[in-house]
């Protein structure tokens, strides 16, 4: 019976400890560079954007259950807001955005970035341009990356 305690504490030792550390360390998170990642991300879809149009960007980077505040709207979720963005028109006119900051919470699961955002004509003249700040909610995503859960802009930014 001594023999077989001995047995006891060291399959605890060898092979539930390592389990128990593995699965209380494995999803430890670097916050930092995951706020580097989402910060690209951003830009990332800004530049999508530019080159595809506003709609494909959104289409995109959209979490299948993301919110769209827009003004004037009531809130669009999940299917509505990929609907609102499939049908907008945008060939005539280009979006872009900056990110000025990046905030990730602890756990890594989710993030939020603002800035500012432009947009104008694909025809350049600097007088029409329209300007303004956003909010972009994302989530992780279980495979990596991220993905917009919520989003929301603001006219109204003169010239910085």
């Amino acid at each position: 019976s001594f023999t077989c305690k001995i047995y006891q504490m060291k399959f605890l030792f060898y092979f539930l400890l390592p389990i128990l550390f593995y699965s209380c360390t494995r999803d430890k998170i670097n916050v930092e560079k995951e706020k580097k990642i989402l910060k690209q991300t951003d830009i990332d879809f800004s530049n999508i954007s530019k080159q595809k149009g506003m709609a494909a960007a959104f289409i995109e980077y959209m979490d299948s259950s993301a919110v769209l505040l827009r003004p004037g709207r009531f809130p669009l979720e999940g299917k509505d807001a990929r609907r609102f963005i499939s049908g907008t028109d945008d060939s005539g006119y280009i979006l872009t955005w900056v990110p000025q900051n990046v905030i990730i919470s602890k756990s890594g699961d989710i993030g939020y970035t603002y800035g500012t955002w432009t947009s104008y004509p694909k025809k350049w003249n600097a007088d029409s341009a329209t300007r303004g700040t956003y909010i972009s909610i994302w989530k992780r995503q279980k495979m990596g990356g991220w993905k917009v859960v919520l989003d929301s802009g603001n006219e109204g930014v003169g010239q910085p």
